[in-house]
């Protein structure tokens, strides 16, 4: 089995990668795990490698996420060779389900990608109701919020970004505050964006640290509350608002909410420096692809692979028999 990684840096996917290695081991297959470092035709010449090499069966987490082409492309290099890709969607607006439908060797494990999104947003509005004086730090009745977004190409970025403030608004309003009102009027995409599409804590911190400079509490207009695309941008901008001063012991706390529930998140939720996150689940998701490679490796088609997994963290999804879901779950250490 060949495995192959969009890059070696993402932290949820380290923790996949971990708990995949140890599924795989246990069950006695042979495994190679490759890292494309964010580039899709490195990627690509790794597949064609690998399948010259003998690969019998292709582990795939997408580079491209959402490019249903791309997906077309590595289907056709791998001929009648199983391809099981994973994480990162390949497709939007059901050209997903057309290239799974069309190819019958090929399989989907993942998440539904607006669900994260939604939970946060639930989350956060949720936590603002019910803390709203608290987090409105200069008392102007408005909660003023950051967003950070981990790749403005990535389909779950996309999702997260979108519904991550539109439905903590949806919750806000309903309790008859004011919705959240990004803190730089000039930005009109309301969010600052990983411009290497890594996800990284170091992005984070560094918008974090510029943003203090202007946007702080002497001038009345600090940054109050923090959305972030996954745990490793929330890690950043904690760094970055611990270096001035909050969310340690006895300081105030800016909210800040993630995705992923990574072990540092959950230690920093455990230590009151971070309101709460959503779990993705990266046992369940190794899980499921290693018993899907068992079941394939072992004859079964992908879509009976799929639909021999029986755990209450997976469904098939509603619109395609060999795309699998793994749940998410609210975090926030209670």
């Amino acid at each position: 089995v060949a495995v192959f990684w969009y890059d070696e840096s993402d932290v949820y996917l380290g923790s996949v990668r971990d708990a995949l290695n140890k599924e795989l081991d246990a069950l006695g297959v042979q495994y190679d795990n490759q890292f494309a470092a964010n580039n899709q035709s490195t990627q690509i010449d790794q597949i064609k490698t690998a399948i010259s090499g003998g690969a019998n069966l292709l582990v795939v987490n997408v580079v491209t996420s959402g490019a249903s082409d791309i997906a077309e492309e590595i289907i056709a290099a791998a001929g009648d060779i199983p391809v099981i890709f994973f994480n990162r969607a390949i497709g939007t607006d059901g050209s997903d389900v057309a290239v799974l439908d069309a190819n019958a060797t090929t399989a989907f494990i993942g998440t539904d990608a607006p669900e994260a999104g939604h939970m946060q947003g639930k989350m956060i509005g949720d936590y603002v109701v019910a803390n709203y004086e608290a987090i409105d730090v200069n008392g102007d009745g408005v909660i003023s919020y950051a967003m950070f977004n981990g790749d403005v190409t990535n389909v779950e970025a996309q999702f997260r970004t979108q519904f991550g403030q539109e439905d903590a608004d949806a919750v806000i309003t309903e309790a008859g505050y004011p919705a959240l009102s990004f803190f730089d009027a000039a930005n009109t995409d309301k969010f600052q964006a990983d411009l290497g599409g890594a996800w990284s804590s170091a992005a984070a911190k560094e918008y974090m640290d510029t943003n203090f400079v202007t946007y702080n509490e002497d001038a009345g207009n600090l940054i109050e509350l923090i959305i972030c695309n996954n745990d490793g941008m929330a890690e950043g901008a904690i760094a970055s608002l611990q270096e001035h001063g909050y969310n340690t012991d006895g300081a105030h706390v800016v909210p800040v909410f993630g995705v992923d529930a990574t072990d540092n998140a959950k230690a920093l939720i455990a230590e009151g420096a971070m309101t709460g996150t959503i779990k993705q689940d990266a046992e369940g998701m190794a899980a499921a692809i290693a018993q899907t490679v068992s079941a394939v490796a072992g004859g079964a088609t992908p879509a009976d692979a799929l639909a021999g997994l029986s755990d209450e963290r997976f469904s098939i999804a509603s619109d395609c028999a060999t795309k699998l879901y793994v749940a998410y779950a609210p975090y926030t250490g209670e």
